[in-house]
């Protein structure tokens, strides 16, 4: 969901810290850019916004991992069929954020994109709350703190740098398909 980076300026001018937890929670890393400018214009201060976006970032996070946990119970039976989803791919899954789940949740989430999916696989691997928590917390800091530095930086140019973040992910996100099922195919004839 895209939230317009003038919405959030206004927002956060009209009710400062308040606002920001929540939207960080909906869309973290644009709002993380405007309170980078929000910061440069002395609207907020850099290190409490920076907490907030932190903690709103965790949240929106352990949201998706609770739909993962939870999740696949709701999809029927057949539809699982459909998608590939038997004992064996969960055993894999689970056996692959076992040894990875750290390493593909920090790659995950600087990649923005592709970051929703590896949190929602990981509930349904269900990867321990605390290593999964801790990873994230990992992968939130520097990508947090790099948004919010190019907000302060260029905030100025919010609306470009919107459409550039999107345009990004989308095409991490084209590749990140493409990569899938290529991958699926690979396995599918190797079996």
């Amino acid at each position: 969901m895209a939230i317009s980076t003038d919405t959030i300026s206004q927002l956060i001018q009209a009710h400062g810290l308040l606002l920001l937890f929540p939207l960080s929670v909906v869309e973290g890393p644009i709002v993380s850019v405007g309170a980078g400018w929000m910061a440069k214009l002395g609207l907020v201060s850099f290190g409490w916004a920076y907490v907030i976006l932190i903690l709103g970032d965790l949240i929106g996070d352990a949201l998706h991992y609770a739909a993962g946990r939870s999740g696949l119970r709701l999809f029927p039976e057949r539809w699982r069929k459909r998608l590939g989803i038997d004992s064996a791919a969960m055993q894999a899954l689970v056996n692959h954020f076992e040894v990875r789940g750290g390493r593909t949740l920090i790659l995950a989430k600087l990649t923005h994109s592709l970051g929703f999916a590896a949190l929602i696989a990981s509930g349904v691997a269900r990867m321990p709350f605390l290593p999964f928590l801790w990873f994230n917390f990992l992968g939130t800091l520097p990508k947090t703190l790099a948004f919010m530095l190019l907000g302060y930086a260029m905030g100025h140019a919010q609306t470009l740098i919107s459409t550039w973040l999107w345009r990004g992910s989308l095409v991490v996100f084209v590749l990140g398909v493409v990569a899938l099922i290529w991958f699926l195919r690979h396995r599918a004839q190797r079996s």
